[in-house]
């Protein structure tokens, strides 16, 4: 018989299930939720998830199993999963595996059976809260609810970027050589640059604009990744010396706030951040509306932004930045995920366009 846990959050309130997955010992985390209806398999595997317990707001999860080249890196990076339903029946011509199986692997702890449509109304509500998954029966001591509200992640960047550099050929003919700042980058990214003739230099987030520019790239792409971004002190000052060199740049998501820092922007939490594959966001050069892949519990304040810095993509929602166009420089970011994997395939053309801009200043 499974047995019985809990998810607890800091503000006291709890909700019971039964554990798959590792067995639970107690994890504390950032809870998050994502609104995907599929990518389950990504979001595990997305290092921009360090830290946090996230909840999947479609109650059925698992139902096409485990397909390892669906991944977006090597390990699962999240520290809990919460599903309403687990699927112990997959079926896909691609399955390798069962997502109990994986979980258990890979040392994770899950709950299902948990009203987890609640729980997100909840952090819809009250905003981010961390939480704790827990074998241990209610009632709940202060002194525990205290030490879940004062858990925090530091030091993000720093446990999911690659220890040292690599070197990716492109596929078919070499065209660019691309300088990827590897934040936590999912794979996709990558992958994308290489599908159009670029050789990517993966390099960690502690390489300096000097190190970097040894490698004499064509552009320069700042990826994903997990945490506050105003922590990451010193690569915003190595950012800001490679911004200055007017080599082309594209950054995406955390990449993203790292050059608006760098650039002199603000950046702050968000009450419950943006997490899934069906966030719409209007391009403001036409006014046309596309549906994106985000993750991400930080903002760029749109009303900081210096100079020469425009504005280029809003959320449709809340009406927050979701992309910049430099004016001074050939770089542009955008807070989602235009490689979208899992998710729509409509802002690829952002990569086209660092390729167009690569081509215009060799």
């Amino acid at each position: 018989m499974a047995q019985k846990v809990y998810l607890l959050l800091a503000d006291g309130r709890y909700f019971e299930g039964t554990n798959f997955g590792a067995p639970v010992h107690d994890v504390t985390g950032e809870v998050v939720f994502t609104t995907g209806m599929v990518g389950y398999l990504e979001t595990l595997t997305d290092p921009s998830y360090n830290g946090q317990i996230v909840i999947q707001t479609f109650p059925l999860v698992g139902n096409y199993g485990v397909i390892p080249e669906d991944f977006e890196s090597k390990k699962i990076w999240l520290s809990g999963y919460i599903v309403k339903e687990e699927c112990t029946t997959p079926s896909n011509y691609r399955c390798e595996g069962d997502l109990d199986t994986f979980l258990k692997d890979q040392g994770i702890p899950a709950i299902s059976g948990i009203d987890t449509r609640a729980v997100t109304r909840i952090i819809r509500e009250v905003g981010a809260m961390n939480g704790m998954i827990t074998a241990k029966e209610p009632p709940y001591s202060d002194a525990l609810l205290e030490e879940i509200r004062s858990f925090s992640v530091t030091r993000a960047v720093e446990t999911v970027t690659p220890e040292k550099t690599e070197i990716f050929p492109a596929e078919g003919e070499k065209k660019f050589r691309v300088a990827l700042w590897d934040f936590g980058a999912k794979d996709n990214i990558r992958r994308e640059l290489q599908k159009r003739g670029c050789e990517v230099i993966d390099l960690p987030a502690s390489t300096t604009a000097e190190e970097l520019m040894k490698y004499e790239p064509d552009g320069i792409m700042l990826t994903n990744g997990p945490g506050d971004p105003s922590e990451n002190v010193g690569v915003i000052a190595e950012i800001r010396k490679a911004a200055d060199k007017k080599i082309p740049m594209f950054g995406i998501c955390l990449g993203h706030q790292l050059m608006a820092l760098a650039m002199g922007a603000e950046t702050g939490k968000m009450k419950f951040g943006h997490r899934g594959a069906n966030q719409p966001v209007k391009f403001l050069e036409t006014n046309r509306i596309y549906i994106s892949s985000q993750n991400h519990g930080y903002e760029v304040k749109a009303d900081s932004l210096p100079a020469n810095a425009k504005l280029s993509f809003i959320n449709v929602n809340d009406g927050t930045c979701e992309g910049i166009d430099y004016t001074d420089r050939p770089a542009f970011t955008v807070q989602f995920h235009p490689e979208a994997c899992s998710g729509p395939l409509d802002t690829r053309f952002l990569f086209d366009r660092f390729i167009e801009n690569m081509k215009a200043a060799k």
